[in-house]
């Protein structure tokens, strides 16, 4: 069942949202060769408690952390650990937050240092292809919309999406119908309608389209450990049109300042 939100209801939930946008600045501040994604996923949850929030993913099925932190071939649902980030690798960073009854959930894929040309580029498509499927959720437009305009866009760029997972709705609880996928056919899948509240995330693989599960039965990573790359924004309809809840202006903003350590996509 879909749930359509009222205008108080997405306002309510746009300081959710915003909340994980701060969170994921904070982690802009400290990400770097050297750092671990265990010291990042502690500072968030301290940060996320001391502003009245709760993690959504930490004891979520079982997960073991607040923020999913997956590294190079990770495509998504890394569980942070003691190694090291190192120059040259990217990293997508994922946090939700539940704060006043609803959920907030996005993600950004940072570079750490100098990256090869090849990964700069699939993290610029990738997030290029964040706002071409936004630009398809307005009302009398289908999920299908969304979906065949994130897959044409990187396919046309010689990569690859990932199937088995996908964007999904968000509100009182951490996924809702719709499931949103990165593929597929337009004027397929559900009406986007008034009221809907949608987590778009293109999951985009440097090389083939397979993944598998790791033994810690979490991380997912590409079957050729090719690269991957994820963003992820927190969207609403209202008055027809696509609303972006969510914001990477705060951590970009960072990233600016620390250009040394960290690149902005």
């Amino acid at each position: 069942m879909i749930y359509y939100k009222t205008r108080e209801e997405i306002e309510i939930q746009r300081h959710s949202v915003l909340l994980v946008s701060r969170t994921l600045a904070l982690v802009a501040e400290h990400i770097g060769p050297g750092v671990t994604t265990l010291f990042l996923d502690r500072i968030a949850e301290e940060f996320i408690r001391d502003h009245g929030g709760v993690p959504s993913f930490k004891g979520y099925h079982g997960f073991p952390a607040t923020l999913c932190t997956s590294v190079n071939e990770q495509v998504v649902h890394g569980i942070p650990n003691n190694l090291p980030l190192r120059e040259g690798d990217i990293i997508s960073v994922d946090c939700g937050i539940l704060k006043n009854g609803f959920h907030g959930d996005h993600a950004y894929s940072f570079q750490i240092g100098e990256v090869s040309p090849a990964k700069k580029r699939l993290l610029e498509i990738t997030k290029e292809s964040l706002y071409v499927g936004i630009a398809q959720a307005k009302t009398g437009n289908r999920i299908g919309d969304i979906a065949s305009a994130i897959q044409n866009y990187v396919q046309k760029h010689g990569y690859s999406v990932v199937r088995e997972l996908t964007g999904h709705g968000l509100g009182r609880d951490l996924h809702e119908d719709p499931s949103v996928p990165n593929f597929g056919k337009s004027g397929q899948g559900a009406m986007i309608k008034e009221g809907m509240v949608l987590a778009i995330e293109p999951m985009i693989n440097m090389g083939k389209k397979y993944v598998k599960q790791l033994s810690d039965g979490w991380t997912i990573v590409t079957a050729d450990r090719m690269p991957s790359a994820h963003f992820e924004h927190d969207i609403a309809i209202i008055d027809g049109k696509p609303e972006i809840l969510s914001t990477f202006e705060y951590l970009e903003e960072v990233l600016a300042k620390r250009s040394s350590t960290v690149q902005a996509v």
